[in-house]
């Protein structure tokens, strides 16, 4: 009640939270400003009012007098102001993925002109010949393709559609697939256009032969294993998800660093050495192409064999990461002077474990989330600012009050995590 009572008489309602996101107009994604406007704002004011309520400030005199009280109304209104920001971001990840097709398209014909210069420029004194021209013509044809298909996926990201995971981040195993695929078309492209323009029947055999298995085994059993483990770990993501084995939280918008890093922006081995080892290879291949236009790129078995460790390695970390959240144990929370007792109706008790944050979840909008069964009594966990960020939640310690609502006796605890995986079952035993 004075929870209720305070929030009415500070007029820090979710309207007013709304008002002070907006920083006095409206930047909406439809508005002048744009969404992203909109959203730093919002997150500048977020930002401001949690380290208002961490140094003491801000409270209202209906629950400065009680501990509880005061922690739950600050709580309830970082969750408000949180939810804010988050409405925001996602504003600001829908305008952007509209505007990424723009971007992937111009980078493409980018890519075409910087292949025409060097063409030209490695021209001078050699002349130009047939490959070039297929080079050229190959070119102009994957660019048209992803244009079309930047078009198609105009609002999920242009030509990046197929690469965004279902977590709305860049999937490193389908980005290494796509390239390749690319790569290897490309490649076919180059000899189709210089077996088009051909003239003799001697240059003509010598091209079909450059598709033989033999002169290009090595590239074709790449393409297979990165196109398998594209799909390999997304089954296994998949499953493990479904499972409860690993958490995933959704992103507000892919970004380039998802290539190498882990759902909390964290680089990871696994993904920095695929990304990294895939693409010396490619350089490799790039190279013996050019070198060799006649032929698909005869990349070295030794080099295949590189990539193909470093395709296992990436499989392998992606079955060792994650795992369920755990109670470790679970005791009453205590305070400088205060006795020794038991649980009781209204304490705080401490659930120590691991994993209750998922990777991706450290803002205040998914850690709000939380809650805590104690018997059939739901508890949403506080949120306690400190300086730059919370003091609680956090990945292995949360602190909630046992509610009057829980009947005295043995009863079970049971976290939810912001990602909807559910813990272990701890017995506490609850006294009058």
């Amino acid at each position: 009640m004075a929870v209720q009572e305070a929030r009415r008489g500070s007029g820090l309602d979710k309207g007013a939270y709304e008002t002070a996101a907006h920083g006095g107009g409206c930047t909406c994604g439809d508005c002048p400003h744009g969404a992203r406007e909109g959203h730093r704002r919002a997150v500048a004011a977020f930002l401001l009012r949690r380290d208002e309520f961490a140094a003491g400030q801000g409270l209202p005199a209906a629950v400065a007098h009680s501990a509880s009280a005061s922690r739950q109304w600050v709580s309830e209104e970082l969750t408000q102001s949180a939810e804010a920001v988050a409405e925001r971001g996602r504003a600001e990840g829908d305008a952007w993925l509209a505007g990424l097709g723009r971007r992937t398209a111009a980078v493409v014909w980018a890519a075409v002109v910087s292949l025409l210069l060097g063409q030209a420029l490695t021209a001078v004194g050699a002349g130009w010949s047939a490959a070039r021209t297929a080079g050229l013509a190959a070119a102009l044809v994957v660019a048209g393709a992803l244009t079309a298909a930047s078009w198609f996926h105009r609002g999920r990201g242009g030509a990046l559609a197929p690469v965004i995971g279902e977590d709305n981040r860049l999937s490193t195993s389908r980005a290494v697939a796509v390239a390749w695929v690319l790569f290897v078309a490309y490649a076919v492209l180059v000899l189709a256009g210089q077996l088009a323009v051909a003239s003799g029947h001697d240059r003509r055999d010598a091209l079909i032969s450059g598709l033989e298995l033999g002169r290009g085994a090595g590239a074709v059993t790449v393409l297979a294993v990165v196109c398998a483990v594209a799909v390999l770990v997304r089954r296994v993501v998949g499953l493990r998800v479904l499972g409860q084995r690993l958490q995933k939280v959704r992103a507000d918008r892919p970004r380039a660093s998802d290539l190498l890093t882990d759902d909390a922006g964290r680089g990871t081995f696994a993904d920095i050495q695929y990304v990294v080892i895939t693409a010396v290879a490619l350089v490799f291949a790039a190279v013996r192409l050019a070198r060799r236009p006649e032929q698909l790129p005869d990349l070295p078995w030794g080099l295949a064999v590189v990539v193909l460790v470093s395709a296992a390695t990436y499989v392998a970390g992606k079955y060792a990461e994650g795992g369920r959240p755990v109670i470790l144990s679970v005791v009453r929370a205590r305070e400088a002077g205060d006795l020794d007792a038991p649980i009781r109706t209204g304490d705080d008790i401490e659930i120590r474990g691991a994993g209750f944050v998922p990777p991706g979840a450290q803002r205040a909008d998914r850690l709000s989330r939380m809650v805590v069964r104690v018997g059939t009594v739901h508890v949403h966990v506080p949120l306690v600012p400190v300086t730059g960020g919370f003091s609680n939640p956090s990945d292995d310690l949360l602190t909630v009050p046992v509610p009057a609502d829980v009947e005295p006796g043995r009863v079970e605890v049971q976290v939810v995590t912001g990602a909807g995986v559910e813990t272990n079952r701890y017995a506490i035993d609850v006294t009058d």
